[in-house]
């Protein structure tokens, strides 16, 4: 089974859903809304056609951020 992300960002105005398949090299797309509703849609279609377990790794991200942050 390869490796799957999925990432939701936002600049504030723009949405955007990227998901990569396969790693660090992998295959790479991305998708671009004007609202979080329409985004994370996107997010959960993503999540149901990919097979295995999902991993939210919102909260590990954040903390490790934080930690670059406050150095």
């Amino acid at each position: 089974m390869a490796r799957r992300d999925i990432w939701l960002v936002s600049d504030g105005r723009l949405w955007r859903v990227r998901g990569r398949l396969g790693g660090d090299g992998g295959q790479e797309v991305s998708h671009d809304f004007p609202d979080e509703g329409s985004a994370r849609r996107m997010v959960d279609r993503m999540m149901k056609t990919s097979a295995g377990a999902w991993r939210d790794l919102t909260e590990a991200v954040r903390r490790e951020s934080d930690q670059r942050h406050a150095k």
